[in-house]
């Protein structure tokens, strides 16, 4: 009776059906500058130079009080922090959260326009401040949960 040798063969070719395509992905998702989005301040947005326009960015700030400008699906408005602004423009398919609002802090993804304005592709706002403690000290009480001191996130 003759011995039948591993075969090697097939566990290669599983190997590279698996790991090429893998590789092949994080070698042009590497080089893909769309993918990637860098956090940045309003201020280090005005001081970038040039290559703002070419990546792809984060950018934080509280929505400027009577600065939202609703026109269909676009939507128009300042962020502010510490002294500094930026305009924003947000044309998306999905509309802004309802605790998108003047005074609210907001995230704005997207990239500058050589126009000087932000276009974002994504907004976000951040937790409301209902969730925050009142300034006596106490914690809001949610009154759709009896018996809760505080809502749950």
């Amino acid at each position: 009776m003759s011995e039948r040798k591993p075969s090697y063969t097939r566990f290669a070719l599983a190997i590279v059906f698996v790991l090429v395509p893998i590789g092949y992905l994080a070698v042009t998702g590497a080089r893909d500058k769309d993918i990637a989005s860098y956090y940045k301040t309003i201020q280090e947005i005005q001081t970038m130079g040039p290559e703002v326009y070419e990546k792809r960015l984060r950018v934080a700030g509280t929505v400027a009080e009577g600065s939202i400008k609703r026109q269909g699906t676009r939507v128009e408005f300042t962020l502010e922090e510490q002294g500094k602004t930026l305009n924003v423009s947000y044309i998306g398919t999905e509309a802004p959260p309802d605790t998108f609002k003047d005074k609210s802090q907001a995230l704005a993804e997207g990239k500058m326009g050589r126009d000087g304005v932000f276009h974002a592709q994504k907004i976000q706002a951040k937790c409301a401040s209902k969730y925050a403690p009142k300034q006596d000290g106490t914690t809001p009480t949610n009154t759709a949960q009896s018996g809760s001191a505080q809502p749950s996130m």
